[in-house]
């Protein structure tokens, strides 16, 4: 198996997978909504750098972890990955394509993973009919979280990530193609023609409307870290769901022989609270994001994006029945104010490598 490495705060896996923790506004739980902004990015830490401060089964575990306050909503972006890959995402060792227990391995009736770079984001888990439910951190031990509501139990937490390249004879398939489609592209620029085929563009981190608190990222991990206090159990975190919104997952429509028998690469990606981020790592967690009514109120976008080339999967019958936290936890936010019509924008139609991040028995 490939390793998994980080860039900055974007997590490589294998060769071509990038992928990035994007911070963003909760939506409310009821009625259906556009795509949400990006407010900057997660920092990612490698959990073998502190040994003498995670807790020692995160060792065992091996991969990465994120600071996430509770009831903050995350979305994960695929931008700048290179070349096909079936990426597999778990929430507590569910997948959150098809609702079924993490087996490690690609399977089609249900799907149970995503086709990169096809998708270009993945904001929740898959709610069918066009929708994904948002994901939302919550400790686990309430019940709330998508592992505790699909499988009775809450053991694991944290978010799973597996991804597969093509096999030799597709993925030679595949650059062939490309090449002669950048070849007929590059023509039609040439000629004024105006190519088509450029990658989806990225909701853009917004900036915080006038007031409020700046999305400052916390400093890379030092070579030498302060003395720390001991190592300790930390309060567990899962993902459950929030509010729902207008995003598609889309169905593979190559054959499942395609994809490599083995994974590129592997990784867990433990969630921490703020008070516990800071005693690991001697390092502040960024400032708790904006509130969406004052975002709102400033006029920033939100997004809609559509691709008429890609096919919706259905529906996922355990994730359909999964609760929104906030039948756990209640709702802390004021009423809702939707965007504008004006605030929905449409969208659709190499760095040096970082250390290789450990994996474990997970």
């Amino acid at each position: 198996m490939g390793t998994a490495r980080i860039e900055g705060n974007t997590l490589l896996l294998g060769e071509g997978v990038r992928i990035r923790f994007i911070r963003t506004l909760r939506l409310p739980e009821s009625g259906t909504h556009a795509l949400p902004p990006g407010l900057g990015e997660f920092p990612l830490r490698r959990v073998e750098d502190y040994p003498d401060t995670v807790p020692p089964e995160w060792l065992a575990k091996g991969g990465v972890m994120l600071p996430v306050y509770l009831r903050e909503a995350m979305w994960l972006s695929f931008g700048g990955t290179r070349e096909p890959a079936a990426l597999q995402v778990g929430v507590g060792k569910v997948c959150a394509v098809s609702g079924k227990r993490w087996t490690g391995r690609l399977e089609r009736k249900p799907q149970n993973y995503l086709v990169l770079p096809r998708q270009p984001w993945l904001d929740g888990i898959n709610s069918g009919k066009g929708t994904v439910r948002q994901f939302v951190a919550v400790p686990l031990g309430l019940g709330a979280t998508v592992e505790g509501q699909v499988t009775g139990e809450e053991v694991t937490g944290g978010v799973q990530l597996q991804a597969f390249p093509l096999g030799p004879k597709a993925l030679a398939a595949w650059r062939e193609e490309e090449r002669l489609r950048n070849e007929t592209v590059a023509a039609q620029n040439l000629y004024g023609g105006g190519g088509h085929g450029a990658a989806p563009a990225m909701p853009p981190a917004m900036p915080a409307p006038p007031g409020a608190a700046p999305m400052a990222m916390a400093a890379p991990a030092p070579g030498a870290a302060p003395a720390r206090p001991a190592a300790r159990s930390a309060p567990a975190m899962g993902l459950g769901v929030g509010g729902a919104m207008r995003q598609e997952v889309y169905q593979d429509d190559r054959k499942l022989s395609a994809w490599a028998d083995r994974p590129a690469a592997r990784v867990f990606v433990h969630l921490v609270t703020p008070p516990e981020w800071r005693r690991i790592t001697g390092e502040d967690a960024p400032p708790s994001p904006v509130d969406r009514a004052a975002y709102t109120r400033a006029g920033l976008p939100w997004y809609d994006y559509y691709d008429e080339t890609g096919t919706d999967l259905p529906a996922a019958g355990p994730l359909a029945e999964v609760k929104p936290v906030g039948d756990w936890i209640g709702d802390d936010h004021t009423p809702w104010t939707p965007p504008a019509p004006g605030q929905v924008l449409p969208l659709g139609n190499a760095p040096r490598p970082g250390k290789p991040v450990q994996d474990g028995d997970w």
